[in-house]
């Protein structure tokens, strides 16, 4: 079932795609807000060269617009809680929120609004948009997986994906680091991001 398609230039092509469309992808057409108790925004990065470091953002709060009739009009949004990164040490997550890193205090937010949407094949999706950390804004991609839809037990309708992308953190000015005395460097520049994200239907 596709969700995200490019829009095509040719007028009969066009039409002919907009009287074929599926009626179960027509049904998911509408608001969602992303269920924040059901999902997770994660990121890894390389520390010493030698091992990976596992964090979250526990807060964040977004919503997607999903149109089923003509799915390049799709869109996502998204804001997260810096003061909500969560390493599992407290000392850590401390040096994370100062101005070597996010700034919080400054910076409190980091959002991404996608402009656009392309199918890949199957389930696969390329959502691209704008991430803004601190005064940074620049370009990212997601690469998702449209993992299906569900009506829960509470009667409410669901919508499920699950996405990846790499950045350098650089690229968003966090560029703190110290030297490893075998070379090297302790915290590595580019960082992988994971998303695993459930989305209610609104009336």
């Amino acid at each position: 079932m596709g969700l995200f398609t490019r829009r095509s230039q040719d007028t009969a092509t066009a039409t002919t795609a907009a009287t074929a469309v599926d009626p179960a992808l027509a049904a998911l057409t509408g608001d969602y807000v992303i269920d924040a108790a059901h999902s997770s925004i994660g990121f890894t990065v390389r520390h010493a060269m030698v091992t990976n470091v596992r964090g979250s953002f526990d807060a964040f709060e977004g919503g997607l617009h999903l149109d089923g009739s003509d799915p390049a009009r799709s869109t996502a949004s998204i804001d997260v809680t810096i003061g909500s990164v969560n390493t599992g040490i407290g000392d850590r997550d401390a040096h994370l929120l100062g101005s070597d890193f996010f700034d919080a205090e400054l910076f409190p937010l980091m959002t991404f609004r996608s402009t656009r949407a392309a199918q890949l094949g199957g389930d696969a999706y390329r959502i691209t948009g704008e991430l803004t950390i601190k005064d940074v804004t620049r370009p990212l991609s997601i690469d998702l997986e449209f993992t299906g839809s569900a009506t829960d037990v509470y009667g409410n309708e669901r919508v499920g994906f699950e996405g990846s992308a790499e950045i350098l953190r650089s690229d968003w000015g966090l560029t703190w680091n110290a030297a490893l005395e075998a070379g090297g460097v302790m915290v590595s520049d580019k960082v992988k991001l994971g998303f695993d994200i459930s989305a209610i239907k609104q009336a």
